[in-house]
């Protein structure tokens, strides 16, 4: 199914002062989120946002923050945002079909979240460049193992003109700017 602003919700996972630090590729991950949350914005597309143990890994950060719009944010100590019910519940309320994620650790909550929307009957899309984890050997196993359950791989850049469907429109122009720099 494509992702349309209609039929998609993103899930931002653990982008937190405390943990983000220690992944690997920490430029590449926060310039493609701010990217992918920015383009998100212009579609008005609704963001859940979740927090490890937010007292001991600290708030979200930032920059990270700054740019997302239409945001719902949950705290957690589940690795799984599926096993924290009131996350559960909202994806359950959730009538869109598509859940497109981004965050940390991709063999840890970002993995076995995925393996729950799956059977929640949600089509799960791993933004694979706005997703990290502390060690690169972990991430590539868990990338496979999400990708031969049924998760869709992407970037920040297909999912966003996936999203924006065709050229001409106002909010196209912005997301090519976003992906440009100009």
């Amino acid at each position: 199914m494509k992702l349309t602003p209609n039929n998609t919700t993103a899930l931002v996972i653990d982008l937190q002062q405390k943990i983000v630090p220690a992944t690997s590729d920490v430029p590449r991950l926060l310039e493609r989120s701010i990217f992918f949350l920015s383009g998100l914005a212009i579609y008005s597309i609704p963001v859940v946002s979740t927090r490890q143990y937010p007292k001991g890994l600290g708030d979200t950060l930032p920059e990270i923050s700054e740019v997302m719009k239409n945001e719902t944010t949950f705290d957690k100590t589940t690795f799984s945002c599926l096993d924290s019910p009131e996350i559960r519940n909202y994806f359950n309320a959730d009538s869109r079909a598509n859940v497109v994620i981004a965050g940390i650790e991709a063999h840890i909550c970002v993995l076995q979240t995925a393996l729950d929307l799956i059977e929640l009957g949600k089509n799960v899309y791993l933004v694979a460049d706005c997703v990290s984890s502390r060690n690169p050997f972990d991430m590539k196993i868990a990338f496979k193992r999400m990708f031969r359950a049924g998760v869709v791989p992407t970037t920040a850049e297909a999912a966003l003109f996936e999203i924006a469907h065709a050229a001409g429109s106002p909010e196209f122009k912005s997301i090519s700017k976003l992906a440009t720099g100009r």
